[in-house]
């Protein structure tokens, strides 16, 4: 019995120590555990802390970019209203012109100064226009025979045809050396493209010749050859196209390069004395028929009218420039 009690002893002593040592494990897991939650806790309040500050940084990113919608709205309206302002004072200046193909004999140079090919194609011509005015929809022009007539009825109307006309000089040098390339296929690099372009207009079997100099720009594709003789550019610019060896044969377009001045450039502004401006007629039937009632009832002395020379009515949703000419003196030979 004793033995046995010893044992049980044993047993409950060992027991007892590794309850000591399950305490111990436990209090190291409870501490460790604590330890985790604060660090949780830490790492909680750091990530509301960072997601407060994105959000804030989204708030402002996004904000910053209203405010760039709304500045890029403004500059574009203002670009809308400059280009609608610059198309107005063209069409009021009417500075761009369509010069006509004519012959021209240009003079003042010898052979010798000629055939060097330093100095360019020199032209100077002066441009004169007639005097227009936009006939808009509903709008009729009247020209009488005689002034007292458009005076008359200037005296009941509420508008008169105001004319705008101008001249200006414009001096054209064409160079002989320098050909201008477009169309040219971004498929290479500037560098390589330069030669390649060198290489294609230095060829005397299509017509080229030896090229001094290669200027290129691959974002708008065009480019500037200039031989070192005159003449090759000239014969080139005429057949508006050329062969170029690039990954493959591709076809650019060739041109002339120009450099233009304009001068002298005048405008003027006047009342024509026998022509009268319609406004505001109303759409009553055919144009033409519409047209008819006009003139018959401005021919009458009773509406102050008279002779009618030409009258021109259009109906609304139409546009017509009309042109006007100086009066040609009759003289008896």
């Amino acid at each position: 019995f004793k033995i046995k009690v010893e044992k049980a002893d044993d047993v409950k002593a060992r027991l007892v120590l590794e309850k000591l040592e399950e305490d111990d494990v436990k209090m190291k897991a409870k501490q460790e555990m604590m330890a985790c939650i604060i660090k949780q806790e830490a790492y909680q309040k750091e990530f509301t802390e960072s997601l407060k500050a994105v959000k804030e940084t989204f708030l402002e990113l996004g904000k910053r970019r209203q405010d760039l919608l709304d500045k890029l709205k403004r500059y574009q309206a203002q670009l809308e209203a400059k280009k609608a302002e610059s198309t107005k004072l063209k069409q009021k200046f009417k500075i761009y012109v369509q010069i006509p193909d004519t012959e021209v004999k240009f003079t003042g140079r010898t052979v010798e100064e000629w055939e060097d090919g330093n100095h360019p194609i020199r032209g100077v011509f002066a441009i004169s226009q007639r005097p227009t005015v936009i006939l808009q929809g509903g709008q009729a022009l009247i020209t009488f025979e005689e002034e007292k007539v458009a005076s008359q009825i200037l005296k009941i109307a509420t508008c008169s045809v105001s004319c705008d006309n101008s001249h200006l000089d414009v001096h054209l040098d064409v160079s002989r050396k320098a050909l201008c390339v477009s169309n040219v296929p971004p498929s290479m690099p500037e560098e390589r493209m330069k030669d390649r372009l060198e290489m294609s207009f230095s060829r005397p079997s299509r017509g080229g010749g030896e090229v001094k100099s290669v200027q290129y720009d691959k974002n708008t594709g065009t480019g500037q050859i200039t031989f070192l003789h005159p003449g090759v550019a000239e014969s080139l610019a005429l057949r508006g196209k050329y062969h170029v060896d690039l990954d493959s044969e591709v076809n650019v377009q060739v041109g002339p390069i120009y450099k233009y001045q304009l001068r002298k450039f005048q405008t003027f502004c006047g009342s024509s004395k026998r022509t009268i401006l319609l406004d505001d007629i109303k759409d009553m039937g055919d144009e033409e028929d519409v047209q008819d009632y006009l003139e018959i009832h401005f021919q009458k002395p009773s509406n102050y009218g008279g002779e009618i020379e030409c009258i021109k009515y259009i109906s609304r949703g139409k546009t017509l420039q009309a042109i006007f000419y100086e009066d040609m003196v009759e003289t008896d030979n």
